[in-house]
């Protein structure tokens, strides 16, 4: 994405939705810039990067829709989750990642509870379900059908997260969390192997609710393509140069699927007659007229999650008010298994005394801006890197590193001033050395975690 240029003409502006359990609309902020509806499950506000924007141009509005979850509340019983771990037995995970990759199993089966669904598929040249879906109950048993697991053969990791889909379905009509946890540590070599195969079917399993997280191990596996099937799939990635961090992942990963606070969640943005949607940055979604459609397919507990979306707004004057976008949110409660809905509105009021203008600045959003932006430039750097254009790709990290440190120190902010030093460190090390593998899956790791709001790993 070509970085935007500010002009007196045409200035970038954020606003913010955040989206809350339906309930009367209890209070608009003096200048127009939020509106929130309070409940008890999500939180929708719809704010700018000022609570006052410029008079008597045309603007850019990057409208950012974000669902705050609360903590999954401690009187009910938690959502049953339907696991199928897929884990990769070729040659190549012998030794330490194969006997990791089998604690790892062991550490998930544990955090389960007898309500849950668990079974593991395994795949080198062929496939194979050692555990079969059923009740997380007789743990002694499964542990050891885990621990027959022995590495050799290919890779037919196609056909392994189909096996295990094949796991989850047996259990599709339930009431369960369905996920699948895709482990991997070389190409895909049996099978169908492009990142479109995988993403095709990644956007076939979400049509079912089922997620796919995926883990790559080492820097010999396909980064594109396990980013892209967790991307279609609405699920995490993960990158680990050792089979020892692997027990860690799952544990991680456990923790977002034993705590989803929202299942089937859809928010639909509508736009005032003469606003235009421009693009939808860094998510999949559907621009449709005066409406932007974007989904996800779980929202855990304490989890922030957002997109977003560059609008164009007309000329206002200075003095008025006006309605910027309208967020409504759908989802299934998995406490009530019901439906909800939920709404949050954006105002914005508009002058042409630009002491005033600057003074409203909305830092957090600016902040949060600034990082979708570095995560964007990674993608580029990547895509230049790809094409041989090694000095391009470097300046292009370079510019973002100086562009976030730019703004941590104009804010003071040392998650934007820690992110450019590694920034910088990365475009010397590529500066040097050209970008290794694990550079190249660093850089990716990275950037589908920020625009995508994945949890860190504990």
């Amino acid at each position: 994405m070509e970085q935007m240029k500010m002009s007196c003409k045409k200035i970038i502006v954020i606003a913010v939705v955040w989206c809350v359990c339906v309930f009367p609309l209890e209070s608009v902020r003096a200048e127009g810039v939020r509106a929130a509806i309070s409940g008890q499950n999500l939180v929708c506000r719809v704010e700018t990067d000022r609570a006052v924007l410029p008079a008597g141009s045309s603007q850019d509005v990057v409208l950012k829709i974000t669902l705050d979850a609360p903590p999954v509340p401690g009187h009910v019983q938690r959502p049953p989750v339907n696991l199928s771990l897929v884990l990769d037995q070729s040659g190549s995970m012998g030794g330490v990642k194969i006997e990791q990759a089998k604690a790892a199993a062991v550490e998930a089966l544990r955090r389960l509870g007898q309500q849950d669904i668990f079974s593991v598929v395994v795949y080198d040249s062929n496939v194979a379900t050692i555990v079969p879906a059923q009740h997380a109950q007789n743990v002694q048993g499964i542990i050891r059908m885990i621990d027959q697991i022995r590495a050799g053969g290919s890779t037919a990791l196609f056909g392994g997260v189909s096996q295990g889909a094949s796991e989850i379905r047996k259990h599709i009509e339930e009431d369960f969390i369905h996920r699948i946890v895709l482990l991997s540590d070389g190409l895909a070599n049996v099978g169908p192997r492009m990142p479109e195969d995988l993403g095709r079917l990644g956007a076939a399993l979400i049509k079912e609710n089922i997620s796919v997280s995926t883990v790559g191990v080492g820097t010999d596996y396909n980064e594109d393509l396990m980013a892209r099937l967790a991307r279609e799939s609405d699920g995490n990635t993960y990158f680990v140069e050792s089979g020892y961090d692997l027990p860690g992942i799952f544990a991680a990963e456990l923790g977002d699927v034993l705590n989803v606070v929202a299942k089937q969640v859809k928010v639909t943005v509508t736009l005032p007659e003469d606003v235009t949607a421009v693009e939808i940055i860094g998510r999949e979604g559907r621009i449709r007229g005066q409406k932007i459609e974007l989904f996800m397919n779980q929202l855990y507990g304490d989890q922030e999650k957002y997109a977003l979306i560059k609008v164009k707004i007309p000329p206002s004057a200075a003095g008025t008010k006006r309605k910027i976008a309208q967020a409504d949110v759908k989802y299934e409660n998995p406490f009530s298994k019901k439906i909800e809905q939920s709404s949050g509105i954006s105002y914005a009021s508009f002058s042409q005394d630009s002491k005033k203008i600057t003074e409203s600045t909305n830092v957090d959003v600016v902040k949060e801006y600034q990082l979708n932006l570095n995560a964007l430039a990674q993608e580029k750097a990547i895509a230049l890197s790809d094409k041989g254009q090694k000095k391009e790709a470097v300046q292009e990290l370079k510019k973002s590193a100086a562009r976030l440190k730019s703004m941590g120190a104009q804010y003071k902010d040392e998650r934007l001033l820690d992110q450019a030093d590694a920034l910088e460190v990365q475009a010397q090390k590529i500066e040097e050395k050209g970008m290794t593998k694990k550079d190249r899956k660093i850089l990716r790791t990275e950037s589908y975690q920020q625009l995508f709001q994945q949890k860190s790993q504990e």
